[in-house]
């Protein structure tokens, strides 16, 4: 027996990667997949990295694969979708040294913008899909997904949910393996995807998938218990441990593998049960399959495509048990708000008090969304917002986002912003580009990347130069701007938004909570100047609130001293004050 230690999932997944013998490692940090970047990156025998994007990340995990070592891809669900192009090609392509995609899905939307299921992705890319239900089978399904992978010569999935990925349990440590790094030999009919060479390859991905489906019958990660045949439960990931506490007595078809599906194993299962249910989260991807095979199943007539499931839902939904639990007491509410310091609530003041509309992105930024600032209009996907600026003005002139600016951050500008201002570039638009620098992949908790000079493992490189990257594209109108300057940050937006050409302000200041970064001083209010106008509250800086009198009153636990309160005030009632 080996060591036992209680894992995060997404650590586990790190462990199985390194003890599969993974040598090549890219991501782009994504909540509920960054963790597992931050765990592999500790093992020094991974060369681990932080990619501009996911398709550069698959990209890089494909040459590695080609190369002929172990190597692997991780992101969020959304991430999937810019990794897609390789993704579907490689499928065709197939490997060399065994290719993983960690894909981490989002169900009940706490950090995504929507709740796609990869594993229609898979079946679309004709891309086995493995799915673990706990921490340590997060450790061994990954190894067995890099054996998968080079036993049938293709790119596998490893899907993973919120609740895997952010839950904890134990996990048995087992040594690391060291495959043999596999030649590469010149192949152009498998490599080159050429048409003619794609039509060939094709063919082999069905029988592979074919062979695969089969064998699947017999494979350790498909698990079948047999106990009261009156209900039959197949389900997989977490869904299984919901499926456990409500009906430990069950049988159980618990798929590991759940593209392709193992349609002998679940045809057997399904005649020596009286009832079969399906749970599955999301979309009903086993259920219409199992369906279309003849096998009466309940799914999606009772269950919900929507959000997470749960033991008590399960008891509702499957035992009709209606439980009497107390309501809990009602907590105050909390919206989403921009940290006290936070160089973004400095520029959408001044957007919001210049009456401007912001085309959005993803990032912290994006509650420049929610009052008391509303002044973010769009958000769709990462990068969309330069692309989305330039739409308006193609679809309405350029008297129309005089209004406008697309507001993105540093992280977001280097992942897909940089091709959408190329593109307003090239095709002679008029707009503003506001570029929020603050130093870091804030979001998802102060991750590197391209312009801050640091990689992954901590190593000193060079910093992209966002400034000099748009002068670069043959943007006359380039300018840094003190973030907390708010007298001159509305000048140029004022100036560059009436300008009949592409600009770009880059607002730099970094993150409030970035380590080292040292804030000197804080401000104090001034009761007995202070006019109760109100204008220091505009910004919705959670530091600073009312007296019972009106007056404002300033948390110095929570003040970072950043000064957007002082600036707002026309009547010396809110001072700076040094640190000791």
């Amino acid at each position: 027996m080996g060591e036992k230690k209680i894992m995060l999932g997404n650590a586990a997944i790190a462990r199985g990667a390194y003890e599969a013998g993974v040598k090549v490692s890219a991501a782009y940090p994504g909540t509920p997949s960054t963790e597992i970047s931050e765990n592999i990156v500790k093992y020094d025998e991974i060369y681990a990295e932080w990619s501009p994007n996911e398709k550069v990340a698959m990209e890089v995990a494909i040459g590695a694969s080609q190369a002929g070592v172990r190597a692997m891809a991780s992101m969020k669900h959304v991430g999937v979708n810019v990794a897609s192009d390789p993704l579907y090609s490689i499928s065709y392509g197939g490997v060399n040294g065994g290719l993983v995609m960690v894909a981490a899905d989002d169900p009940g939307l706490y950090s995504s913008q929507n709740e796609q299921d990869t594993r229609m992705v898979g079946r679309a890319a004709m891309v086995p899909v493995i799915e673990p239900s706990d921490s340590d089978e997060a450790r061994r399904f990954m190894k067995y997904a890099f054996e998968i992978s080079e036993k049938y010569d293709t790119p596998v999935i490893v899907r993973t949910t919120t609740r895997l990925a952010h839950s904890q349990g134990v996990v048995e440590l087992e040594e690391r393996q060291e495959p043999e790094i596999k030649p590469y030999e010149k192949n152009i009919a498998k490599n080159v995807l050429l048409p003619a060479n794609a039509q060939k390859r094709h063919i082999i991905v069905e029988q592979q998938l074919k062979q695969l489906a089969e064998d699947a019958c017999s494979m350790p990660i498909n698990t079948v218990t047999y106990n009261d045949t009156s209900i039959g439960i197949i389900t997989q990931g977490i869904e299984y441990q919901y499926v456990m506490e409500v009906l430990p007595n069950a049988s159980v078809l618990k798929l590991g593998l759940v593209n392709p599906l193992p349609r002998k194993l679940i045809e057997e299962f399904a005649s020596k049960v009286d009832k079969l249910y399906i749970v599955e989260e999301l979309e009903p991807v086993i259920e219409e399959q199992v369906k279309s095979w003849g096998i009466e199943c309940i799914g999606k007539e009772i269950f919900t495509v929507q959000g997470e499931y749960s033991a008590n839902m399960l008891r509702e939904r499957l035992l009709g048990q209606k439980l009497d639990i107390a309501e809990p007491a009602k907590a105050a509410p909390r919206p989403p708000i921009l940290c006290p310091g936070c160089p973004h609530r400095s520029v959408y003041t001044v957007l919001k008090k210049l009456k401007m509309h912001a085309a959005g992105d993803i990032g912290c930024y994006t509650l420049g969304a929610v009052a008391p600032l509303n002044v973010m209009d769009t958000n769709v996907c990462m990068g969309a917002s330069i692309s989305t600026l330039h739409g308006m003005e193609k679809a309405r002139g350029s008297e129309y986002v005089r209004d406008w600016v697309a507001v993105i951050g540093d992280s977001t500008f280097l992942h897909t912003g940089v091709n959408s201002l190329m593109n307003m570039v090239y095709n002679k638009a008029t707009g503003t580009v506001l570029i929020l620098d603050n130093s870091t992949t804030g979001m998802t908790g102060h991750q590197d990347h391209p312009a801050t000079g640091k990689t992954l493992k901590g190593e000193t490189t060079y910093a992209i130069n966002i400034y000099g990257l748009c002068k670069a594209m043959g943007i006359e109108h380039v300018y840094e701007v003190n973030a907390f300057d708010i007298a001159e940050l509305e000048k140029v937006i004022k100036r560059e938004a009436a300008r009949e050409a592409v600009s770009v302000i880059i607002t730099k200041s970094p993150c409030a909570l970035l380590k080292g970064v040292v804030f000197d001083s804080k401000c104090r209010a001034i009761p007995d100047k202070c006019k109760k106008c109100g204008m220091c509250l505009k910004p919705g800086c959670p530091a600073v609130t009312k007296n019972a009198d009106g007056t404002i009153k300033i948390d110095d636990t929570m003040c970072n001293g950043c000064g957007l309160c002082m600036q707002l005030c026309k009547f010396g009632a809110i001072e700076k004050v040094k640190v000791k």
